[in-house]
C-alpha cells in the first residue's frame, strides 16, 4: 500500500531492515557515516512497509538504461529483468523495460525509441543477437552512434560487445549424464530452432553425449513453449524415449503433459529434465528437475560490463561464460525395466 500518511515509525523500519533505530534516523536525516548497503536496506524496508520516502532521500537518476526482452510469458525473462533492474537502480540508473510481442514493435523500433529518449546504454536479453540468421550490422550501427550495450544469452562474432552466456553445451551434457546415471538408455532432446545460438549449443552438447541421436530421430526441434514441448514430447515417446531433455522449463511442462496423455507417469515411466529453473518451477507436479541458469550472477555481470562501457572503459568482444547447475527434483527417476 503505497503512500502511507501516518508518521514514520523508526521501530518498524529498524525491525524490517534489521538495523538500529539510530541507523534509520541517520539515513532519514541524510547523515554521513552510513554504508551504502545499509542505506539501501533502510530504503527497501520503507518501501516494503509502504512509507513514502522523504523528498531529500529521492535520488536523481544517473540516466536511463534500456532493457530489451523477448516476452514475459516465459518466467525466466521476468526473473532476469528483475535482477537487472535492481542492479541498475543500485547504481542510480533508471531501467526502461521494453518487451517484444508478436505483431508489436520490433527490436529495431524499440532501440530507435530508446535512442530518442537519450538512454545511457542498452541491455539485450535473448534478442536478435542470438539469431544466427539476423543481420549483425544493426549492432555495428548502434555502436557507431556511441550507445554502449551488452548482450545476454546469445553470441555473434561480428558484434563488438560484451556477451554474457551460460554454458549451454555443458547444460545438455549434464542433463544427459544425470539420466544415464539413472539407467536411461533411450534419451531424447526437445529443443528450439537451431538458428538460435543457445539452442544450437544445447544440441551440440546433447549430440556429444548421445552419439547418433539425430539419425535415430531423438532430436525434436520445436518452439520454446508448452505447446512446442507437448508436440516434441509426443514424437520422442513414439521413438521409445524414457528420458527427455528439454530446452526450457515451459517445454518440459509440455512434455509432461504429453506423457500423461499416453497414460504414463513421470518419473516412473518417463523422466523429464527442464532448463532455466524458472521461479515457481519447484512447485510443479512433480517438482521439475532442471538445469539452473545462474540468473543473478549473469545479470549482475551484464550490468557491470555495461556500466564499465558507460564509464569509458573500451568495450571488448568478449564472451563471459557462466556454469549452470543441475537441480534434481521429482521429475526424474530410475529408468523403467527393459529400457
Amino acid at each position: 500500500m503505497a503512500g502511507v500518511t501516518s508518521p514514520l515509525r523508526l521501530t518498524d523500519i529498524a525491525a524490517q531492515a534489521q538495523v538500529s533505530e539510530a541507523t534509520v534516523s541517520r539515513v532519514l536525516n541524510g547523515k554521513a557515516g552510513v554504508a551504502a548497503g545499509t542505506r539501501h536496506k533502510v530504503l527497501a524496508a520503507m518501501d516494503l512497509l509502504g512509507y513514502e520516502r522523504p523528498v531529500r532521500l529521492r535520488r536523481r537518476s544517473n540516466g536511463l538504461v534500456g532493457l530489451l526482452i523477448p516476452e514475459l510469458t516465459n518466467p525466466i525473462f521476468p526473473a532476469f529483468a528483475q535482477v537487472i533492474e535492481q542492479a541498475l537502480a543500485g547504481h542510480g540508473y533508471t531501467p526502461v523495460l521494453c518487451t517484444q510481442t508478436p505483431g508489436g514493435a520490433t527490436e529495431d523500433e524499440l532501440v530507435e525509441q530508446l535512442e530518442e529518449r537519450g538512454v545511457t546504454g542498452i541491455v539485450f536479453l535473448s534478442g536478435l543477437h542470438a539469431d544466427a540468421l539476423a543481420d549483425p550490422a544493426r549492432y555495428q550501427r548502434l555502436s557507431s552512434r556511441g550507445v554502449p550495450f551488452v548482450m545476454i544469452n546469445g553470441f555473434n562474432e561480428h558484434v563488438n560487445a560484451p556477451f554474457i552466456s551460460p554454458d549451454d553445451r555443458a547444460a545438455a551434457e549434464m542433463a544427459v549424464r544425470h539420466l544415464e546415471d539413472l539407467g536411461h538408455r533411450r534419451i531424447g532432446l526437445a529443443i528450439g530452432p537451431t538458428r538460435y545460438v543457445p539452442s544450437a549449443r544445447k544440441e551440440q552438447g546433447f549430440v556429444s553425449a548421445v552419439p547418433g541421436a539425430a539419425a535415430d530421430g531423438l532430436i525434436q526441434r520445436t518452439l520454446f513453449t508448452v505447446e512446442g514441448g507437448h508436440a516434441a514430447g509426443g514424437a520422442l515417446l513414439d521413438r521409445g524415449c524414457t528420458g527427455i531433455v528439454c530446452g526450457s522449463d515451459p517445454m518440459a511442462l509440455g512434455v509432461i503433459r504429453a506423457v500423461r496423455e499416453r497414460g504414463l507417469r513421470v518419473p516412473e515411466d518417463v523422466s523429464v529434465v527442464g532448463y532455466d529453473d524458472s521461479p515457481l518451477i519447484a512447485f510443479t507436479d512433480p517438482p521439475l528437475t532442471t538445469v539452473r541458469q545462474p540468473v543473478r550472477a549473469m545479470a549482475t555481470a551484464a550490468v557491470g560490463a555495461l556500466l564499465e562501457a558507460v564509464g569509458g572503459t573500451p568495450v571488448q568482444r568478449t564472451e563471459y561464460v557462466f556454469q549452470p547447475e543441475l537441480v534434481v527434483r521429482g521429475s526424474t527417476g530410475t529408468a523403467p525395466r527393459g529400457d
